[in-house]
């Protein structure tokens, strides 16, 4: 059973990448995801996570992290990937993030949610990560990137 960390850290994830207008479009997502949720388990998480009604770039309402959230987020995500990262190895175009046990997922997401360009997307197990990267030498660059990012 996912936990509700998992879980608002999964709505950080869809709000940040697509525009969602409503609990119900929300709600879908996170059951793809599979996520069970109601709409009022939605509605809770978006009162704790705080999130804001804003104008994308369709004109239209969407979810969205307060600006002012957003260096905050940052930095737990930061946290998350200190606490949990143990090696980074290139294999060709795909990042391999050996993590602490049961720290994957939650690494991808931070991964994820820092939004490194160089990423394509990420798959996490219990201890590893896989991450698509666009190239062999954006992989090298994304290392030290992440080398960097952790030892601040």
């Amino acid at each position: 059973m996912a936990s509700r960390k998992n879980r608002m850290e999964k709505i950080l994830q869809i709000v940040s990448a697509k525009e969602i207008e409503t609990q119900g479009e929300l709600a879908a997502a996170l059951q793809e995801e599979g996520f069970q949720v109601t709409q009022a388990t939605v509605s809770r998480d978006i009162r704790a996570l705080r999130l804001v009604k804003r104008r994308g770039p369709s004109g239209r309402q969407h979810y969205a992290v307060p600006e002012t959230e957003l260096s905050e987020m940052t930095d737990k995500y930061i946290r998350v990937m200190r606490d949990g990262l143990l090696t980074l190895e290139q294999a060709q175009n795909i990042l391999v993030v050996k993590t602490v046990s049961g720290m994957a997922m939650a690494v991808a997401a931070a991964l994820d949610a820092l939004k490194f360009p160089e990423i394509v997307g990420c798959i996490a197990g219990d201890d590893t990560v896989m991450a698509a990267v666009r190239s062999a030498d954006e992989t090298a660059e994304l290392i030290a990137k992440i080398h960097e990012l952790v030892r601040k």
